[in-house]
């Protein structure tokens, strides 16, 4: 446990100390090609990451956490160069809330606000678990997602998900893992000469993790991939 929260603590401060830009596609010379890619790999980033096994919380269960999300871009590619010093790995820092319902339904919601960048965001999700599970069989859950970039004023983006998921409890420990996809749309505002088009880029998405529950206090950790991985970790309490 020392080693998860030391490592958060670490991916929390690089995205606070290492650097500063802006995202800003007006910097990509009217390249539309530079501007699809970027989306794609910053609006997979921006996406909402599951961080919970597919069983539901309940109709009284609770979680509330803080994530960190280390998001592996390809930063020798010619779009990253331009928006400025960008490391390899950029660090997504997020505030995480579920809430259970009746019938095996939970609601969540997130919030983030990256460090030394113009970059904010909240987005939401539904998810149902028509496969409750118990002692013996897993559960199996749908859910939707939607997440909207704000704070970077040349550029409206946001993001539309749905994935399917299994889990199954052993103890403390809660391994799952997915797959859905992710709806890209994003619109560049106020270029000079209206040289970049809007794009929509629909990418399918891979995620396992595994919870691990002690009392009132979990931790989860996640790798989601698609054009390029995401790795994650929680910190939460509920119940």
């Amino acid at each position: 446990m020392k080693k998860i929260l030391l490592l958060m603590a670490a991916m929390l401060i690089v995205s606070v100390s290492a650097w500063a830009v802006d995202l800003d596609p007006s910097k990509l010379g009217g390249v539309q090609q530079d501007f699809k890619d970027l989306s794609k790999e910053i609006g997979f980033g921006l996406s909402y990451f599951p961080m919970a096994p597919a069983e539901p919380l309940g109709i009284l269960g609770f979680d509330i956490g803080v994530e960190a999300t280390a998001l592996d871009i390809n930063e020798d590619k010619s779009y990253w160069k331009q928006m400025g010093d960008f490391p390899g790995i950029l660090p997504i820092p997020r505030l995480h809330v579920q809430k259970g319902l009746p019938f095996g339904i939970d609601l969540g919601a997130i919030y983030s606000s990256i460090p030394s960048t113009n970059i904010s965001l909240w987005g939401g999700e539904l998810k149902w678990a028509f496969l409750k599970g118990g002692i013996t069989m897993p559960a199996v859950a749908v859910r939707g997602t939607y997440t909207k970039l704000n704070g970077v004023e040349n550029l409206d983006l946001n993001t539309m998900g749905y994935d399917i998921s299994i889990s199954k409890g052993f103890a403390i420990l809660t391994p799952y893992a997915g797959v859905g996809q992710v709806k890209i749309e994003s619109d560049p505002k106020n270029i000079p000469l209206n040289l970049l088009k809007k794009e929509s880029i629909t990418e399918t998405k891979y995620f396992a993790g595994m919870k691990v529950s002690l009392g009132l206090i979990n931790m989860v950790a996640e790798a989601d991939f698609a054009e390029v991985p995401a790795y994650s970790l929680k910190l939460g309490v509920g119940f």
